[in-house]
Parts: structure tokens; sequence; C-alpha cells
């Protein structure tokens, strides 16, 4: 099909800003709705085509009146932590928004929606209120038999500006001598940013991916400790960080559900209970090379790429040479 014009949702936010910027260089008009426009118009008001409109995009008449005259339409929006602990955030912020973008898709006539989905999303089984969630919103999306679906199911993101090794190199700043750590074990294959968006405009028009859902992951899997670790070492900050047991972990979660912000909740820690690991990496069907996240991270968290940091952890991470580290 034919595309030209795109409504992104979510599109002020860390992977919206990027691929905001990938559709422009390919020409597509683009709306790019938010509830704040002058909070959000430096980062997104320079690109060519692209129209910042203020809206609520839980508003379906709202949605109905932005989707008219868009071939396609990007769903982007998606919360970590909610503010209570019931899980209606969650449902909130995925599943009925869901819904509502389905309606008004098919109100609008656009047929081609993208949805960004997460790992291990899981209606059924997923162990936490978010993976839950997000679960139901993919499925609600593919089920929408009328319009071409795809959806994309990354692992933890990186790149300037994440939420990520950002968050971690903050806390790490703040925490002196010792630095206790949740889920140690838990493992990720972060993914770069622009692979991601890549993967996205790549999808957008091609017709093998309607109908599918995409797990996108970087080239290497780690421990969550591998991470922070690097995290310390790429910012230079001498922490003894110390794993925590299983029941010490729960514990941590339980008292950060009640400090604000939420650096860390249980349900993220529930969350964290499955790998975010693929065991098929659709970036590879997509003809694009996993960036590995040695060639990026150390330029955005300390400026530099410290090689010596870089060849140190390579080595340790390679210590297994039949398999991922651990």
């Amino acid at each position: 099909m034919l595309i030209r014009s795109i409504c992104i949702l979510g599109g002020t936010g860390f992977v919206g800003r990027s691929l905001a910027n990938r559709l422009a260089r390919d020409g597509y008009a683009l709306r790019v709705l938010t509830r704040d426009r002058e909070r959000n118009r430096s980062a997104l008001i320079l690109l060519p085509a692209l129209e910042l409109i203020e809206a609520d995009v839980h508003d379906p008449a709202q949605l109905a009146l932005h989707f008219s005259g868009c071939d396609a339409v990007i769903n982007l929006v998606g919360i970590l932590n909610e503010r209570g602990r019931n899980g209606a955030g969650f449902r909130h912020a995925h599943v009925e928004l869901a819904e509502k973008v389905i309606a008004a898709c098919r109100l609008s006539g656009a047929r081609r929606l993208l949805h960004m989905s997460a790992l291990n999303a899981d209606a059924q089984n997923g162990p936490s209120h978010y993976l839950r969630s997000k679960g139901a919103a993919e499925d609600l999306a593919h089920q929408a038999g009328e319009l071409r679906v795809t959806s994309f199911r990354p692992s933890v993101i990186f790149g300037a500006g994440d939420s990520f090794f950002n968050r971690f190199a903050a806390l790490l700043r703040m925490t002196p001598g010792i630095f206790p750590l949740a889920c140690a074990g838990a493992r990720f294959a972060p993914v770069f940013i622009e692979d991601v968006v890549e993967a996205m405009a790549r999808a957008l028009v091609n017709p093998d991916t309607y109908g599918r859902r995409l797990n996108l992951c970087g080239p290497r899997t780690y421990t969550l400790e591998q991470l922070v670790r690097y995290t310390a070492e790429c910012i230079r900050a001498r922490r003894l960080i110390i794993p925590l047991p299983d029941f010490l972990s729960r514990l941590q979660a339980a008292v950060f559900d009640f400090v604000p912000g939420k650096p860390f909740s249980t349900d993220n820690y529930l969350s964290a209970t499955v790998d975010s690991v693929c065991e098929r990496n659709d970036l590879d069907s997509l003809g694009i090379a996993p960036t590995p996240l040695e060639a990026i991270v150390p330029q955005y968290l300390c400026g530099r790429v410290v090689k010596a940091h870089y060849d140190r952890f390579r080595s340790r991470s390679h210590r297994n040479a039949d398999g991922p580290p651990v």
C-alpha cells in the first residue's frame, strides 16, 4: 500500500523523536500528537513536513479527527510504572488506548498500524501488570482483521536519552560506596534505538511484515549485573555492587513502590523474572545488523569511548565462548 502521511502517538518520547527524524528523512508527512505542544516543540518543530498537534490521545473523537487523511498510524505510547499498584494505570495506557486507536483507524480510514509492544508481552501468562497489559494491547491490534498490523517487541532500548543506562548512571552517582542491586541475574539483549526505528521504517512499507510480531534485540546477551558494572566503569564510579538474593530484591521493590518516581517497583521486579532476550532476532530478517552497546553507550554516558573499559568488558563477556555471558 502507498503511504504518504503518518500519525504518531508517543512521538515526543525517546523512541518517538528518533522515529520522527528517521521518517522525515524519507519524506513522509507526519502528525505527532502531544499533550503539551510548547514543551515538546523544540525537539521536533524543525523537522520538515511535521505537524505537532496538542491533543488528548485518550479522546476517541480527537483520535479520529487527527487520523483522518493519514495512511498509517504508529502507536508508541507506553509506561514502565503506574501510580497505583493494581494494574489499572497499565491497562489505561496500553489496553484502553489500543482499543481507541483501532476504533479511530476504522473511522478515519487509516489501514496501516505499527504498534510498539515489548519482549515477553503475554496477556495470559505475563508475570507483571506491564507484560500482561502489553500482551493484551498487542493481541487487540492483531485481532483487528481489516488493519495491516505489525507489532514490535524490543528488549531494553539504549541510546542517548534512554531510561536504562542513564537511570543506573544517576543512581550510581547518588549512591556512595555500596550499590545493592536487585534482580542482578536478569538477562537482557539491549537494542540500539537507531536499529529499532530503522526496523520500523523498513517494516512500514514491507507487506511481508503484515500480521507479524517482530522481536528486536541487540547482538549479545548480558546480565543486569554486567550492565550495571559496565555503566559504573563508563562513568568512572568506584562502587561495590552487591547482587541481592531474591527475597531482598522483592523487599527492595516493595519499599520502592512508595518512593516518588518509582525508580524500581514490584511490577518491575516481576517483569525481570523472565529474561528479555530473543529466541529469534527479527532485525536479521529486515537486513539490519544489530549495533553493540559498547560502540554507543560510552559516548553519551561519559562523552568518549574509554577503550580500556571496553576491552575489559569484552574480555569478561567472552569467557564463556560457547554461549552468551552469564
